[in-house]
């Protein structure tokens, strides 16, 4: 199971004009192949009067299941840039569906790819890109004259306090990437001199905005 991975915030859509020929980029997330193609029908009776509506998608936290259509445009100018586009942000359950109004003007195998492309790019920019993060929450128990010190410590290595409670000490509950959690704690407590206690809470899968 991946610690993290990328995927999109929501759903997401663009419009990119070339030549007269709109490219409408549909970005959606899709956990199974059959959430795939029944998202494809929706978007093809939406665009029933379009000439292609060409995509691509990637399943799976390892992308198991990669899938890509040029839907009758020349081979390799639609749905191979699509995927790309996935392919190059590492973005997992995504699919991108670009329907194309043919404007008159033949834009080549060159323009074509260009064109998917950047729709393709743009929608997936417009639907925001997440990173998921699975976390354990660890409780770092220290008295107050510490305080200043682990939140510098915290803050220096990128950790997020989630939440901090004051009573006769302070705890800060901090959320440690899975499979970092040994390696935190020898961390801070080495930096510390073992001045702070800290236990072991729930594990969590938190959305990071990339």
């Amino acid at each position: 199971m991946l610690e993290s991975y990328r995927t999109i915030q929501g759903p997401g859509e663009a419009l990119v004009v070339e030549k007269k020929s709109k490219f409408i980029a549909t970005v959606c997330e899709v956990k199974t192949q059959e959430e795939a193609e029944a998202c494809l029908q929706q978007l093809r009776k939406k665009y029933y009067d379009a000439r292609h509506n060409c995509f691509a998608y990637q399943i799976g936290e390892k992308n198991e299941i990669q899938r890509c259509s040029d839907d009758g445009e020349p081979q390799g100018t639609a749905g191979k840039p699509i995927l790309e586009v996935l392919k190059g942000e590492d973005v997992r359950n995504t699919l991108i569906c670009v329907t194309r109004y043919f404007g008159g003007t033949l834009l080549g195998t060159g323009g074509l790819v260009r064109a998917y492309g950047k729709a393709a790019k743009e929608g997936l920019l417009n639907a925001g890109i997440i990173e998921k993060r699975r976390i354990q929450l660890i409780d770092v128990q220290m008295n107050y004259t510490l305080v200043g010190k682990v939140q510098y410590l915290l803050g220096d290595k990128g950790y997020r306090i989630r939440d901090s409670i004051y009573t006769d000490v302070v705890t800060m509950q901090v959320e440690v990437l899975l499979g970092e959690q040994d390696a935190f704690c020898d961390w801070l407590t080495e930096n510390t001199n073992a001045e702070v206690s800290m236990s072991r809470g729930e594990f969590e899968v938190v959305d990071v905005l990339v």
